[in-house]
């Protein structure tokens, strides 16, 4: 399968890319070239309608990772640019590829959401639908308002679209790193950040990548979180609807003295 990473240039896109292309054919829209040799790419960018139907033309499926100006998600701290930024790449840009996908006949994708969708001084999500879309982040927000884009298509284009509401993603080094020198991440009342490992980021992309080549009209937003105890995620609806949970947490235990 032929899938287009639409920001594949940047810090997640740029370490899913190896496990991504053992499976299938890349092809990265970005402002920047890929780190990654080998990988086909069109500069440019998700807001400039020529450029996303030129790039997207002979993909069979697309994930969105295109991100600028993020934020946490506890303060409603923002500039003028940060509120440009967002609604350009998250909304406008995000409204483009599902539209231009859809008149091309690729009809199924993956969209990067975000766990700053919510109000993140929380103690427990229970469930992606009961977790309000209240975060006070102008990048929240407006991640929100992408997945409410992606509902849009899902019930008036027939297509469907996964979106990942992503926590703390990391390399290797920096996941490891992380997890056995814990950060305190508690700013503007945040809880603790559950980061999530590389590797089991790029399971659960290629896991929503085939989920959503089949069906019809459907749209599920997914927690994924490196949280193997679910102290703060209920991660069911991920285990129920891709076969998916972190693993890479086995890593530590292995390295750990008997």
């Amino acid at each position: 399968m032929k899938v287009l990473l639409v920001g594949g240039s940047g810090h997640v896109g740029s370490f899913l890319t190896p496990y991504l292309r053992a499976r299938h054919d890349l092809r990265v829209l970005d402002l920047h070239a890929p780190r990654h040799e080998g990988v086909e790419y069109i500069e440019g960018s998700v807001t400039d309608p020529d450029t996303v139907r030129r790039a997207l033309e002979g993909c069979d499926s697309f994930i969105s990772l295109v991100m600028k100006s993020g934020q946490g998600g506890s303060s409603s701290a923002q500039t003028i640019p940060q509120i440009i930024d967002n609604y350009q790449v998250n909304t406008l840009g995000l409204h483009l590829l599902l539209f231009t996908a859809h008149e091309l006949g690729i009809n199924g994708g993956v969209y990067t959401s975000s766990m700053s969708v919510h109000y993140r001084a929380r103690d427990w999500y229970p469930t992606e639908e009961t977790v309000p879309l209240d975060s006070p982040s102008v990048y929240g927000l407006t991640k929100g308002f992408g997945e409410l884009i992606c509902q849009y298509f899902a019930r008036w284009f027939d297509m469907n679209l996964i979106a990942l509401r992503i926590t703390g993603p990391r390399n290797r080094a920096q996941y490891l790193d992380e997890r056995t020198n814990p950060r305190d991440y508690g700013g503007d009342g945040d809880q603790p950040i559950y980061v999530t490992d590389e590797e089991d980021l790029a399971d659960a992309y290629l896991r929503a990548l085939d989920v959503v080549q089949v069906g019809h009209g459907r749209f599920d937003a997914i927690f994924l979180a490196g949280d193997e105890h679910e102290k703060a995620h209920n991660l069911s609806k991920a285990k129920r609807v891709l076969g998916w949970e972190p693993r890479s947490h086995r890593l530590l235990d292995a390295s750990a003295p008997s």
